[in-house]
């Protein structure tokens, strides 16, 4: 079955209620029941919280063909998901379906246990690396489903995915369960991806390598919602939380792009005092912060409140005045990190409030200018973030669709041509973010913005700027570089992109040996 913006969906797929992608707003005003976690009462305290990890494990009724979770705010520092696997896997446990935020370099570990059975099943945002490869290669029993930051929250809060244990790895927790992003030897700032799954699994251990006192006041997680707490030796290393995507470019052509995207963003109506603004985590998107502040400046004028993945440039602007709250669901970066629990209006808020779209407003919703990258963009505005160039799934839709589809100027920025592959191409080899939720694509070649968008069009000629088709980009990559040669694809599936309604936006097949 063709879906809304024409990619062949399975009909074997759509099981389950799953339906085919039908419009970025065609699920507006849509209504369901909360799902409810499986509690069991303690009404009276007659044992410790604190126990080993074999034994919280047992304790739950982990068994064959459950769905355990886990988060991802130690990225490539994290130590509890290849920890708490490995126990699993010592114990002989099978079948397993892992519901994570995102999964990188951190998860190569399982590789082995998807050969051989321990994980055969797998829902996350981020996908990378050696366990990329391995789902592009057939390796996965089932297709892995590829969520949004949202669409995870909406998935998990209207019962689609119900998860049987969820595993938080806390830099500091008190015996009760209290755990916090602050403090410890593993400081990870905030816990945000993990507060759904301590609010609706039947099951919830807490990992920490730094118990505190009763109570543990910058608390995360609340020890109403948890069932073990257990110490072990380290729950993650911050140094690597920046990984090689989240950096500050000094890339001359990242560098003009990003004044471009600047440019476009100081000559539209949005642009006034109060207006919020998101950026993504590669070089160009986050050097737009740095050409925000001359036109603030002229301007005199305030961002009301910055969301999202932060990093270095967004505090700056906070502690200098330039931003008066910053919305924190991920740190990028150690000053981040250091910055949420002790500088005033940089504040923690969960995923759901930042980016679910079926609930009563997500702060995504309310997003005036966004900020992101592209690893293709077709000539409908289609973006692609979750496969590469050679067809491997090496990226993550992260909240990617879920700011897209909320703010009102979503720009694209990218370099036209990278390693001699066009960034602007008639076809995506899959879709994330569908196009009519993309205004303006920012290139070092030119800008142009969706015809949809005949107001910004007006507004940005009206300032002189000089704008491309999305069209002109795309012959002008193709004859540098030449029309990209057609990857082969085997016909199984190997994952589903899931739109954050919870409908498919598009498949990913095996590649071909």
């Amino acid at each position: 079955m063709k879906n809304a913006i024409g990619r062949e969906i399975p009909n074997e797929l759509l099981v389950d209620g799953k339906e085919v992608f039908q419009g970025a707003y065609a699920r507006q005003d849509y209504e369901y029941t909360k799902a409810a976690p499986r509690v069991k009462a303690n009404v009276h305290n007659d044992e410790s919280k604190l126990v080993s990890l074999e034994e919280a494990i047992k304790k739950t009724g982990l068994k064959d063909g459950m769905c355990v979770s886990f988060h991802h705010h130690f990225r490539n520092g994290d130590y509890t998901l290849p920890t708490v696997m490995k126990a699993i896997h010592n114990l002989g446990i099978k079948d397993l379906y892992i519901c994570a935020s995102s999964l990188g370099r951190a998860a190569k570990d399982i590789v082995p246990m998807i050969e051989d059975g321990t994980v055969t099943g797998i829902s996350t945002s981020g996908v990378r690396d050696e366990l990329g490869e391995a789902i592009s290669r057939g390796k996965l029993k089932h297709p892995a489903m590829i969520r949004t930051h949202g669409g995870r929250v909406r998935a998990i809060e209207s019962g689609e995915v119900h998860i049987d244990v969820a595993f938080i790895g806390a830099p500091t927790a008190d015996e009760l369960g209290n755990a916090s992003g602050k403090g410890g030897n593993s400081e990870c700032g905030v816990l945000s991806y993990a507060d759904v799954d301590a609010k609706y699994a039947d099951h919830v251990v807490v990992l920490t390598d730094t118990i505190v006192p009763v109570p543990n006041k910058s608390a995360s997680i609340e020890a109403v919602d948890v069932d073990y707490v257990v110490e072990v030796d380290a729950v993650g290393d911050p140094s690597k939380i920046a990984s090689g995507a989240i950096r500050l470019t000094d890339d001359p052509r990242e560098l003009a792009i990003a004044e471009q995207a600047a440019e476009v963003i100081v000559n539209t109506e949005y642009f006034k005092d109060g207006f919020s603004f998101q950026t993504g985590a590669g070089g160009p998107s986050l050097a737009v912060t740095r050409f925000m502040k001359p036109h603030m400046d002229a301007k005199d004028i305030k961002m009301g409140f910055a969301l999202g993945g932060i990093t270095e440039p967004m505090v700056d602007l906070l502690k200098e005045g330039y931003i008066r709250t910053i919305l924190d669901t991920q740190d990028f970066d150690i000053p981040s990190v250091e910055s949420v629990h002790n500088t005033p209006n940089h504040v923690e808020i969960s995923a759901s409030q930042y980016a679910n779209p079926f609930n009563k407003g997500a702060y995504v919703n309310y997003l005036d200018y966004v900020i992101l990258g592209a690893l293709e963009v077709d000539t409908d505005f289609n973006v692609n973030v979750v496969q590469g160039s050679d067809g491997l799934i090496q990226g993550a839709p992260g909240g990617h669709p879920d700011t897209a589809a909320g703010a009102k100027v979503t720009i694209i920025v990218t370099p036209l041509i990278r390693s001699r592959i066009p960034s602007v191409t008639d076809h995506l080899t899959s879709v994330t973010t569908p196009g009519e939720t993309v205004d303006v694509v920012v290139t070092d070649y030119g800008v142009a913005v969706n015809p949809r968008r005949q107001d910004l069009i007006d507004q940005l000629q009206a300032a002189g700027m000089k704008l491309k088709t999305i069209e002109e980009l795309r012959d002008t990559a193709y004859n540098i570089v030449g029309k990209p040669a057609p990857i082969e694809f085997d016909d199984e599936v190997v994952a589903m992109i899931e739109y954050r309604d919870g409908t498919i936006i598009d498949t990913i097949r095996k590649l071909k040996d």
